[in-house]
């Protein structure tokens, strides 16, 4: 045997003996390098200690770079308007804790300090299940709370929280620059990914990856439908600007992904000519996005003759295909609706309070027991660990676990060959990169960046390093408390959360299959939107259920397979109704 055929043989052998739910908790997402986002992150982090040094001030240097980490860290790919306002709620939230948790710190004793980071645990918890803008403002007031308890910031009362805001400030900046020349290239990027995943969709007909490919084509449409929703007024999408050429594009999209669906059903290889179908049309109808222009003239005269297809439409998936490729968006008017959120329910909110705020007073207390005032990693490692609607809590509390061990190792090493403080600045620099980049790609990989971070703030502030290694003992302890109260009180709500899913995914594939022949273009696109949606969440659930513990492991497969069942019903339907079907 080779020695890479052994190795391969080893790696399957090590896969098949660790648990399945471990490997996904372990497992990292696949996106490309997001270099703009290390950009900033290196920049948010980096320049408020550099202008610190500069102006004399480190300590307000540490507390703006704080602001700007933590904005970094809650970037994503949404459209500039969402983000500034993720960033502006964070900022300003963060800053109401940190203010609290000064005041609590000046004027009051361990008593005082443990009350305020108890009442800041209920408060978080009862805001964070109110929706993604809620969660990123609750966890932040919990967060400024914690360090406002630990970390004494010279100066009058209000120093600090404005310094913290001014950090997130700067990063909103920098985050939103881009805006002036490439308005509504986030939203344009997701359409285009929508004509790139029906062309691998299509590539891979007649292919064991069909159905994977399928259900990528699914998300990136969802994707599109979720950053397009913003502007689905009317105004927007009959104006002739970018945003509602956008719109236009969008709706050839959905058309699109109806007639390759019908393809993929139809279950055999196609030629390339039918391949590159998707890539033509994006050519024709995603509009250059350029700030404060309009898109390109479509008004001017009709050709005599629809472009014909470079292929022979001779199923009903081709004949489907040919149509979208002559006339794309033709007979539509849908508008890229938001998905409906339910909002949560009062037990629900209680709960999660209750727990995270007993969680928080119980951090507190061990933190002053070890470390007294300067106690804060405890009780922030909580606040970042208890949060459900971020992924899977094992999977959290181990790869911060992971990621703190490895950043604690990382930070010997630089204590070892950096002392000169605006060296440090260039640590800072290169691992806000590191922890910037892996927000996207792993938890463990943005907790193992943010811990070098933490270091540089620590030596900035002349707090004892001594405290770092024991930070790993810290995390442990968090990670006990909150899956202790998780696993406690709500041993089944993987399981809860994923049938609830599977059931909407269920009734809606259904009301598809119901009412689809009869319904006209933009009823039908609506249903099966929403079928295909509902899929994509349960698979999502059944996904975070499936990286955690649980003790009924049989019952996973068999929502999985209700799920396969559902999706299969929906692409027959897809493919009965282009092909004429009536009832």
């Amino acid at each position: 045997m080779s020695v890479p055929t052994a190795l391969r043989a080893r790696a399957g052998t090590l896969r098949g003996a660790v648990p399945g739910w471990l490997g996904r908790s372990l497992r990292a997402a696949r996106a490309p390098f997001p270099r703009a986002a290390a950009v900033r992150g290196a920049l948010a982090v980096s320049v408020p200690l550099m202008v610190g040094l500069l102006a004399g001030h480190p300590v307000a240097g540490v507390v703006v770079g704080l602001g700007g980490l933590w904005a970094v860290g809650q970037d994503s790919a949404a459209p500039y308007k969402a983000r500034a306002l993720r960033i502006a709620a964070l900022g300003g939230s963060a800053a109401v804790g940190l203010l609290a948790g000064a005041t609590a710190l000046r004027y009051g004793d361990a008593v005082v300090i443990a009350a305020l980071l108890a009442v800041a645990g209920l408060v978080s918890g009862w805001v964070s299940v109110g929706g993604p803008l809620a969660s990123v403002a609750g966890m932040h007031l919990l967060l400024g709370a914690t360090v406002g308890t630990g970390i004494p910031v010279p100066g009058p009362w209000w120093a600090g929280p404005l310094e913290l805001l001014a950090g997130a400030l700067f990063a909103l900046t920098l985050t939103c620059l881009p805006w002036l020349w490439r308005r509504h290239s986030p939203e344009r990027e997701a359409v285009i990914a929508v004509f790139d995943a029906a062309e691998r969709a299509l590539s891979r007909a007649g292919t064991s990856g069909a159905t994977e490919a399928r259900a990528r084509m699914t998300l990136a449409l969802n994707t599109a439908q979720d950053l397009l929703a913003v502007h689905s007024s009317r105004k927007h999408a009959e104006r002739p600007t970018s945003i509602g050429g956008l719109i236009t594009a969008f709706r050839a999209s959905v058309q699109l992904v109806e007639a390759v669906t019908a393809l993929m059903v139809e279950g055999r290889p196609l030629p390339p000519a039918v391949v590159r179908v998707p890539s033509l049309l994006a050519a024709r109808v995603v509009p250059p996005v350029r700030a404060g222009r309009p898109a390109p003239d479509t008004s001017g005269p009709v050709p005599d003759r629809e472009p014909e297809p470079p292929f022979t439409a001779d199923t009903p998936g081709l004949r489907a295909l040919a149509e979208v490729y002559r006339a794309p968006g033709r007979s539509l008017t849908l508008l890229p609706d938001p998905p409906a959120y339910a909002g949560p329910r009062l037990a629900d909110r209680l709960r999660f309070a209750l727990l995270l705020g007993g969680c928080t007073l119980a951090a507190a207390v061990v933190a002053y027991l070890l470390h007294g005032p300067r106690g804060y990693w405890l009780p922030m490692t909580v606040a970042f660990l208890y949060k459900p609607d971020l992924g899977p809590v094992f999977g959290r509390a181990l790869n911060r676990c992971l990621g703190t061990v490895a950043g604690v190792g990382m930070v010997a090493v630089v204590a070892w060959l950096v002392t000169d403080q605006w060296a440090l600045t260039l640590v800072a620099a290169v691992f806000g990169a590191v922890m910037a980049a892996g927000v996207r790609y792993h938890y463990a990989l943005s907790t193992f960046g943010l811990t070098v971070i933490v270091f540089v703030f620590i030596d900035f502030l002349g707090d004892d390093r001594q405290l770092l290694p024991s930070r790993v003992l810290e995390t442990v302890i968090a990670a006990a408390l909150v899956l202790t109260a998780h696993f406690l009180t709500r041993p089944d709500s993987w399981r809860v959360r994923a049938e609830l899913r599977v059931a909407a995914a269920d009734r809606a594939w259904r009301r598809y299959d119901r009412r689809a022949p009869a319904a006209s273009p933009d009823e039908r696109h609506q249903l099966r939107r929403t079928a295909y949606r509902r899929l994509a969440e349960a698979r999502q659930a059944l996904d975070t259920a499936g990286a955690e513990p649980n003790r009924d492991p049989d019952r996973f497969p068999v929502l999985e397979r209700r799920v396969a069942r559902a999706e299969q019903g929906c692409d027959a339907i897809t493919a009965y109704v282009v092909a004429g079907g009536r009832r």
